[in-house]
């Protein structure tokens, strides 16, 4: 059996390897993004073509039209249910045949890895002045390993449901000092998320990459700390989980059970 392995390459995007199959998440692969810039790690360089994007809501920080538009090759897009119609107009004509369209519950397979979509608590319109409106997903994706990829969410009691896993996947913090609690996780419910899905490893994501132009020096722990006050709570909280604190474009290889 094969090794499983994410790459981190900032915010939500991850490159996630199992069974041959290559999957990538929300990828925002550009240095902008409206009044966003990268303020921490190198821009991503994707190894090849993933064989599918899973983008779990069509907010533009994870549905980033220019970052699809410019992937490589034809691979699948695994969206929320209501999210296609919306991805055909903005990918074009070619992009709408690759268009796979799941609620939580469905799932699709993928050369014999299962992807499954999954509830997540958060709003999955494309934003306050748009009528583009889908529900908002995670993916468990089920190969050598179940990994578990959140997308963005708060606290919801069907997480439950979710595990146990082999690697979750759990949004910690986010873009800004002003983003709110609502639909998100600061670290101490991250952690609180993980001892509910019950997961043999963790690797926090969404935080420490993204932040608004000319603030960068304000209420800066909130960019740089989440991810290290996660694992603190988490060796609390979840203490048989083992947390991975990635850097920008740094990989953790989960080798098969003997």
């Amino acid at each position: 059996m094969s090794a499983t392995s994410v790459t981190w390459w900032g915010h939500s995007t991850v490159w996630l390897a199992d069974s041959g199959v290559t999957l990538l998440t929300d990828p925002v692969l550009t240095d902008r993004l409206v009044h966003l810039r990268r303020m921490a790690g190198p821009s991503p360089v994707l190894p090849g073509t993933p064989d599918a994007v899973l983008l779990s809501h069509l907010h533009a920080d994870h549905f980033h039209v220019a970052s699809l538009k410019s992937l490589p090759g034809e691979p699948l897009l695994i969206v929320p249910r209501g999210a296609g119609s919306f991805a055909a107009k903005a990918l074009g004509r070619d992009a709408a045949q690759r268009i796979i369209e799941l609620a939580p519950g469905d799932e699709t397979a993928i050369s014999g890895v299962r992807v499954r979509a999954v509830p997540a608590r958060h709003d999955g319109g494309r934003g306050p002045w748009s009528r583009e409106k889908a529900v908002a997903i995670g993916f468990v994706v089920e190969g050598a390993a179940r990994t578990w990829f959140a997308g963005d969410t708060g606290l919801f009691e069907e997480m439950i449901g979710i595990g146990p896993l082999d690697l979750a996947l759990i949004p910690v913090g986010g873009w800004g000092p002003t983003l709110g609690a609502h639909g998100h996780l600061d670290p101490m419910d991250a952690a609180e998320a993980l001892r509910r899905v019950k997961a043999s490893w963790a690797v926090p994501v969404h935080y420490g990459t993204f932040w608004p132009a000319g603030i960068g020096r304000i209420r800066r722990h909130m960019f740089d700390e989440p991810g290290a006050r996660f694992a603190e709570h988490a060796g609390r909280v979840s203490p048989e989980t083992r947390v991975r604190v990635l850097t920008h474009g740094e990989t953790l290889t989960l080798e098969p059970a003997a």
